[in-house]
C-alpha cells in the first residue's frame, strides 16, 4: 500500500492545449495544493518532489477531464512512454 496518491488528470485549456494537473490525496482539496505540469519533463520532476514527502512511496491515479480528445490522451501517452525509455536507458549506461 502507497503512502499517499497522487491524482494526476489530464485537462485541456481552452487553446486545445493539454496539461496534467496534480493533487497529493493527503492534502486538503485546495488550489494552492495542485500542481500544474505543462510537460512530462515537468510531471516526472514534480512527481518525484511530491514523492519526497513520502520517501518516493507514492501511487499515481490516471484520469482525464470530459472535455480531453482521445488524440490528446495518446499524446500524453506516448511522451510518457519515451521519457521511461530515455529513463531507463540513462539508467543502463
Amino acid at each position: 500500500m502507497a503512502a499517499t496518491i497522487i491524482e494526476s488528470v489530464i485537462k485541456s485549456n481552452p487553446m486545445g492545449r493539454w496539461y496534467i494537473e496534480l493533487f497529493d490525496t493527503m492534502k486538503d482539496d485546495d488550489p494552492e495544493n495542485r500542481v500544474i505540469c505543462l510537460d512530462v519533463f515537468e510531471y516526472a520532476e514534480k512527481i518525484e518532489l511530491m514523492g519526497k514527502e513520502y520517501n518516493g512511496d507514492v501511487e499515481v491515479a490516471w484520469s482525464s477531464d470530459d472535455n480531453v480528445t482521445p488524440v490528446q490522451i495518446n499524446e500524453v501517452r506516448q511522451q510518457m512512454m519515451a521519457y521511461e525509455a530515455e529513463q531507463q536507458t540513462n539508467l543502463e549506461e
